[in-house]
């Protein structure tokens, strides 16, 4: 692509996360252009190239040797030649490789030019339902219970709209997880996005833990959630709702009324002063 020897350009190009239709006139056109393509997963990035006819040379570039692989990919584009990485679905360095060939290339002077296309993360959220002018992506939740619920735990009073990933093996114990640490809030399962088998669930967690769980171990694909913030949650707590919680801790004779309230405050994500108003007018 390139006849001087001036550094050539790493270009981050997003690939189709299911339908091959969804790739970019101009992600193809780069593709077609330059002088090598780095890929996360050879056989499906050839399974792309085949089906638009492009015939580039192609070089691994894996998670577990992004770090030892890029200097080699640097090289190439040091002595001038251009060069695409694509991951094996979606948007490179989205819960994927590519943070440090690009943090590489920048270190280097290199020019990184963004091809943007597909994404679950924002195909997920543009057909959710829920509130889109502010989101949090938090990538794959931890595979280890106690490490997902901390993290949960850590989402809890999230105002904005959180999207994370998950695999079907784990689906059901973080959604059981989910309803348990943020409440009874709205979701979207989102599954085999833009694929055949595509599927997307809305309601509420504990119903769409139902409805997953009647199906046993049949769950398969690439899994995208979308959960509704604890802003949208808050408004729905009824004082029913409060009052119920303050009264489960009855039964602990360790706990003062302050206690209490510190407690349900906690569970709920509410303000303080709102359950202390509401407990001192049952008084």
């Amino acid at each position: 692509m390139r006849e001087d020897k001036h550094p050539g350009t790493l270009f981050i190009v997003a690939t189709p996360i299911g339908n091959l239709e969804d790739i970019t006139l101009r992600a193809l056109k780069v593709l077609r252009e330059v002088d090598l393509i780095a890929a996360e997963d050879t056989r499906k990035t050839r399974k792309l190239l085949s089906a638009y006819e492009i015939h580039k040379p192609l070089i691994s570039l894996y998670d577990q040797v992004e770090k030892q692989k890029s200097p080699v990919i640097i090289s190439h584009i040091a002595g001038g030649k251009d060069v695409a990485y694509v991951s094996e679905a979606g948007t490179p360095g989205i819960s994927d490789p590519g943070y440090q060939l690009i943090n590489a290339a920048i270190r280097e002077s290199i020019r990184v030019v963004p091809v943007p296309g597909p994404s679950a993360v924002i195909a997920a959220l543009s057909a959710s339902g829920l509130p889109m002018s502010s989101f949090v992506f938090s990538g794959f939740l931890p595979s280890q219970a106690a490490k997902r619920k901390k993290h949960l735990e850590s989402l809890r009073n999230e105002m904005r709209t959180v999207i994370v990933y998950e695999s079907p093996q784990r689906a059901i114990d973080s959604l059981a997880d989910m309803l348990a640490i943020l409440g009874n809030r709205r979701i979207v399962f989102a599954r085999e996005l833009t694929k055949i088998h595509e599927e997307i669930i809305r309601g509420c967690l504990e119903s769409v833990l139902d409805r997953l769980r009647s199906r046993g171990a049949d769950i398969k694909g690439e899994i995208t959630i979308v959960l509704e913030g604890a802003e949208g949650r808050l408004s729905e707590i009824t004082d029913e709702e409060i009052i119920r919680k303050f009264s489960e801790l009855g039964s602990d004779a360790n706990l003062s009324t302050r206690d209490k309230i510190s407690l349900v405050s906690e569970k709920t994500g509410l303000p303080r002063s709102r359950v202390y108003k509401l407990i001192s007018s049952l008084d």
